[in-house]
């Protein structure tokens, strides 16, 4: 049997951010170190849908998710002068945000389920269309509720890499920067969280006999 395919990007109904039209992300980032503060806005409105869309995936509920999200412009904020270059701004913001989550996972006494439903406010899975067929909505719908209860169950060693990698794009070079690893040992964990996942699929798959 042929190893399954994971998309996680695709599964979750969550296109990698393309790079946005007109001021790059250096020079906003240069005029906010010359305290053009509405470069920083700009530098916001440009992330906050992301950084939101995986904090979330990273911490139990909507509501500790917002305040991470929100905790992580304050921090850039505060820390934007002492940024240097070498690293892309995403990669700078994505690991402020890895890090503000995983302390917040550490603090808390136990961890509460709970299968990420929205993305900056809107649902993952589009509503189905009445006249449709609801066959493979329906289908989608599972396959969506798997993965992100699969992502879900990740330790915090591997669900930041394959969130970070197959849906924000960021490279093996940038996540390494984020996380504080070797680029190796983003590899080595991106194949871990990408073999969870696949195991997660086939048991689905395994189990459902009106699919395959």
């Amino acid at each position: 049997m042929e190893p399954l395919e994971v998309d996680i990007a695709g599964a979750l109904n969550m296109s990698q951010h393309e790079a946005g039209n007109g001021i790059s992300d250096q020079l906003l980032v240069a005029r906010c170190q010359s305290d053009d503060w509405a470069a920083f806005d700009a530098l916001v409105d440009r992330y906050q849908a992301r950084v939101f869309g995986f904090v979330r995936r990273m911490v139990p509920s909507h509501e500790e998710a917002e305040d991470i999200a929100q905790e992580v412009f304050v921090r850039a904020f505060r820390n934007i002068h002492r940024y240097d270059g070498r690293a892309s701004v995403a990669g700078w913001l994505f690991k402020i945000a890895t890090n503000l989550c995983i302390d917040s996972r550490r603090k808390r006494s136990r961890r509460v389920a709970e299968v990420p439903l929205e993305v900056d406010g809107s649902p993952v899975v589009e509503v189905a269309d009445p006249k449709g067929d609801p066959e493979p909505i329906v289908f989608a719908q599972q396959m969506e509720e798997v993965i992100a209860s699969a992502l879900d169950s990740l330790s915090e060693r591997l669900k930041p890499v394959i969130l970070l990698h197959d849906v924000e794009g960021l490279s093996y070079e940038e996540i390494a920067n984020a996380l504080g690893i070797p680029v190796g040992t983003v590899k080595s964990r991106l194949f871990l969280a990408r073999e969870r996942l696949q195991q997660a699929l086939s048991e689905y798959m395994g189990g459902d006999t009106s699919h395959g």
